[in-house]
């Protein structure tokens, strides 16, 4: 069990080591994201059970606060409201439950985060592509696939690795260094 647990934390420290060469595109969100919030726009998250979880999460260190007290920004997951969310898959299918959101709450200028290790999840695709045809910025956070968000997304954060617990170690990663830059940033003097 041992060896298990220390070729896991390999892996992992590993992986994290690896994410290094998206430094770039990280730096690229983040100012996007930060040039977002100082016009008064906000951000948007959404994605399927971990990657809701992680939507709920970093919106969540946006409004409330990261690292700092300061003053709340704005971002919504789409994954919270469970009377919308039922609504909108009753009345016309799971795969617009983000879509509608996007088209009701959203407007140009607005940062849209579409979270899916596989990058392919239905309804962040096309909740994706709404975004877009609205004038918001697209970012999609992906694993190491080839999905469809990351061929209609402005942005791609494709983290190193394919398999999903890892992705998902790595979007949480990724999200908290987002949330520490832009709340910095933000909060400037």
């Amino acid at each position: 069990m041992k060896e298990y647990i220390e070729s896991e934390f390999d892996t992992i420290a590993n992986n994290f080591l690896a994410l290094k060469a998206l430094s770039s595109d990280i730096e690229q969100v983040a100012i996007l994201c930060i040039d977002a919030i100082k016009r008064g726009n906000k951000i948007m998250f959404c994605g399927n059970g971990g990657s809701a979880a992680d939507s709920q999460h970093l919106a969540a260190e946006l409004v409330g606060r990261y690292k700092m007290n300061r003053k709340a920004m704005a971002a919504i997951a789409l994954t919270v409201d469970t009377s919308i969310l039922t609504s909108l898959a009753n009345d016309y299918g799971y795969e617009l439950i983000f879509e509608k959101q996007v088209e009701g709450l959203g407007k140009p200028g607005d940062v849209f985060f579409g979270i899916s290790t596989s990058g392919s999840s239905k309804n962040v695709v096309l909740a994706m592509e709404r975004a877009k045809s609205m004038g918001l910025t697209t970012v999609a956070m992906t694993g190491d696939f080839d999905g469809r968000m990351n061929q209609e997304a402005d942005y791609q954060i494709a983290v190193p690795s394919k398999i999903t617990n890892n992705i998902q170690e790595m979007h949480i990663a990724v999200g908290h260094l987002l949330c520490g830059i832009i709340e910095q940033a933000v909060n400037e003097k």
